[in-house]
């Protein structure tokens, strides 16, 4: 039994810590502002993304896991100013796992990329993320203890998928030639995260199908039994898309997973986007859409 240190408590945490929380003595998790509930199990504890207060010290000391699923500024990784000095002296037993993402990789115009494939980031967003992806990995180097940097793709699971999407009656499909997007279930980043707590090194965490949006809207469609989305040819719709969602149309590439299996053994439970959504459709989605809350 051993203590987990949650750095922010948003939809990827909050999963991690339902399927896997009962393996440790103690779950803290930081929050930045108002009280709110984090659950029966979960202390919480203030962190501004500024300063390390002495209950995040103390918190630090007690830590055997760290998941930090904060995400960068354009100018720094909080987590890191604030306590880079703390968790270099930190005694973590077991290891810290970073979340990541895989627009760390750019634009590679539908070809495969996987870990070996040197990154080159196009957004301000992306070039912070491999800034603390490499002041991560290097401080787990110097300190003697894993750091797992997983880099995840699209995320979807409970209250968040295109089930919801459809339903709500606002999806539409943007065409765009060759245009493919990656895909995780939250359920496997879940495993993954156990899977990394005592690796070094850097990880996808993707399923197996990239494929291109309007199939997948086009799926949930059919199980909710209402006709496909309207679908838009990319050049009558990029011009009303904001520049974060253009951004992600404007990039391209087919995320290789074989290392999260080969290394981390990981099994995927949803290994397509098909499999996720009949399982969610089974479970009662769609749902109301989660809060806004960072993954």
């Amino acid at each position: 039994m051993s203590t987990l240190l949650c750095f922010g408590f948003g939809y990827t945490a909050r999963h991690y810590v339902a399927h896997y929380g009962a393996r440790y003595r103690r779950v803290i998790a930081t929050v930045r502002g108002a009280t709110r509930s984090l659950g029966a199990r979960v202390d919480m504890c203030r962190f501004d993304g500024v300063t390390a207060c002495a209950s995040l010290v103390a918190a630090l000391a007690d830590a055997d896991v760290i998941l930090v699923s904060i995400p960068p500024t354009e100018r720094c990784d909080p987590v890191l100013a604030a306590c880079a000095g703390t968790l270099a002296r930190a005694p973590v037993r077991r290891g810290i796992v970073y979340l990541s993402s895989v627009g760390v990789y750019g634009d590679h115009d539908g070809a495969v990329v996987d870990e070996m494939t040197p990154p080159r980031p196009t957004s301000a967003r992306s070039r912070a993320r491999l800034a603390a992806e490499t002041a991560w990995l290097k401080l787990g180097q110097e300190s003697g203890r894993p750091v797992g940097v997983l880099r995840l793709a699209g995320i979807y699971g409970p209250g968040r998928n295109a089930l919801v999407q459809v339903a709500g009656g606002g999806a539409r499909a943007i065409l765009k030639a060759g245009q493919v997007f990656n895909r995780i279930h939250v359920a496997d980043i879940a495993q993954s995260i156990d899977a990394a707590l005592t690796h070094q090194g850097v990880f996808n965490v993707a399923d197996d199908e990239p494929s291109p949006p309007q199939d997948v809207l086009g799926f949930a469609a059919a199980l909710l039994g209402r006709p496909p989305p309207p679908q838009i040819p990319w050049a009558d719709a990029a011009a009303s898309l904001t520049p974060l969602a253009r951004s992600f149309y404007e990039e391209n590439r087919r995320v290789a997973n074989a290392r999260l299996k080969a290394t981390l053994a990981v099994r995927l439970q949803y290994p397509t986007y098909r499999d996720g959504l009949r399982a969610l459709f089974a479970a009662g989605e769609p749902r109301l859409v989660e809060s806004g809350e960072p993954p």
